[in-house]
């Protein structure tokens, strides 16, 4: 087994790293401080990568450095959903029960949140991942959700998370009510050369491993090969450790990730 080969005590490269082995790369970083400048201002977010980027690990790791006596989370990831089932998915986040009516749940919503906000002086940080399927309808009632007191008060903050494309259904015509409100914008430029080089590294020792397990041009080529995706760097290297086993490398070299890529490129 690749674990014992390398004398690791697990895959460091497995999609459940623990908050605390959090790697800061600079997209990280700058998600996790735009996010911490929403729940204050208490406005409309918008966050946008690639798929497997790890925009939703950085909203965890925000989310579980958090006080709880005055913050909350509500994580809703969405897919294709018409404009009855978002409120009906909204509802069931905060705790509410849903109805067969549209603006029973609007007003529902609002009047909770407002109510969590005014009187017990708590801020909720909705999270809505998945947004690039959302239709012009939910987008629009999105807009109007954040309305407080003629829009001079902010309940709650609210965070739009997608794919890259969803910049461009915002820069739609029927959208620029909600796009306006965006007061934080940030879009992942995926882990640099040197990123990735401490990211691997950084997994490695994470699980035990010595840095030589893999040597500087692998590194090199891992970053090439995968974009700065740490999804597919994790692929990448999960592959590697196994064919360097099987192929009984003492140091990962470039050899074996140009197998491990062809792997993924087969599969």
């Amino acid at each position: 087994m690749p674990m014992n080969y390398y004398n690791l005590t697990h895959n460091p490269f497995e999609k459940s790293a623990p908050v605390k082995e959090a790697f800061i790369s600079n997209d990280h970083n700058e998600m996790i401080t735009r996010l911490n400048y929403l729940k204050d201002i208490r406005g409309i977010g918008c966050y946008t990568a690639p798929p497997g980027s790890g925009k939703t690990f950085a909203l965890r790791c925000f989310q579980e450095n958090l006080n709880p006596n005055l913050y909350e989370c509500h994580y809703i990831c969405l897919s294709t959903v018409s404009i009855m089932d978002f409120y009906r998915q909204f509802c069931n986040a905060l705790g509410l029960e849903p109805t067969s009516r549209k603006t029973e749940m609007f007003h529902s919503i609002k009047e909770y949140l407002f109510y969590v906000k005014k009187e017990k002086s708590r801020t909720k940080l909705i999270f809505l991942d998945e947004c690039q399927f959302l239709s012009h309808s939910v987008l629009c009632d999105l807009s109007m959700l954040m309305n407080f007191e003629y829009d001079s008060f902010s309940a709650f903050a609210l965070a739009l998370v997608g794919l890259p494309h969803f910049n461009n259904n915002l820069l739609k015509p029927p959208n620029e009510p909600l796009r306006q409100r965006v007061v934080v914008h940030y879009n992942y430029s995926g882990l640099s050369t040197e990123e990735t080089a401490e990211y691997i590294l950084s997994r490695l020792e994470s699980a035990g491993g010595a840095r030589s397990i893999i040597d500087e041009a692998a590194l090199n080529a891992v970053a090439g090969s995968s974009n700065g995706n740490p999804r597919t760097i994790n692929s990448i290297m999960t592959n590697a450790l196994m064919l360097g086993t099987q192929m009984k490398k003492v140091s990962i070299d470039t050899d074996v990730i140009l197998a491990a890529n062809n792997e993924i490129a087969l599969g």
